[in-house]
């Protein structure tokens, strides 16, 4: 069960839902740019799940390995950010962006490095936006693509880890008339949860005042 303290009432959590809806259109503006082509992404469902439930909820839900963009940010909230695809997703988002005519071996080759600038431009964009709407800024780490299944990703079996929790976006795609499942993944502990947590209690107070 997750701590009294890292639970959010209604309104914060709509308050965070619309934080993360700006913050992934934001993104999906950014990659349009870079693919020329319509994109499109929504974020059905925001979840603060500990790493294990967060592990379960993708293993649940997915039966092939898992690749992942992932980068560490550090600001008035720190942690690690993941965007998390099912391995045959991740080559139809490079295959979007690079288009069809690519061979498969070529295609491989350059696997990874499409991934990790693609993951580069959604992470910054949803992470960055939604900080700068916080009014704050966050530094991010150079994007790094690893692979594995969720337990692997969110280092759930360690136990040693259990003080912190993720903040958990389940993404849809549509890239080139292609739909794409993933998610975004925000691992932090409970100070950086409790100051994420505070950052929009101020903000919803800044709305109503500006609304008064």
């Amino acid at each position: 069960m997750i701590a009294d303290t890292t639970d959010l009432n209604e309104l914060e959590r709509d308050a965070l839902t619309e934080l993360v809806n700006i913050g992934v259109s934001r993104a999906a503006a950014s990659l349009r740019k870079m693919v020329n082509k319509e994109v499109l992404l929504s974020v059905p469902s925001v979840e603060i799940v500990t790493r294990r439930s967060a592990a379960s909820l993708i293993g649940q839900r997915e039966s092939e390995s898992l690749i992942a963009v992932q980068q560490q940010f550090d600001g008035p909230f720190s942690g690690r950010a993941l965007l998390i695809f099912p391995q045959s997703n991740g080559l139809s988002l490079v295959r979007a962006i690079v288009g069809d005519e690519m061979q498969e071996a070529e295609l491989l080759e350059m696997e990874d490095e499409a991934l990790a600038e693609t993951g580069n431009v959604i992470l910054n964009g949803c992470l960055g936006s939604m900080a700068n709407m916080l009014q704050h800024s966050l530094k991010m780490s150079l994007p790094d693509v690893r692979r594995g299944d969720s337990t692997l990703l969110f280092d759930a079996h360690n136990s040693s880890r259990d003080a912190s929790f993720v903040l958990f976006l389940y993404i849809n795609f549509s890239v080139r008339e292609r739909n794409i499942r993933g998610y975004i993944a925000m691992i932090m502990d409970l100070p950086s949860l409790e100051k994420l947590k505070q950052l929009i209690s101020d903000f919803i107070e800044r709305v109503m005042n500006e609304t008064d």
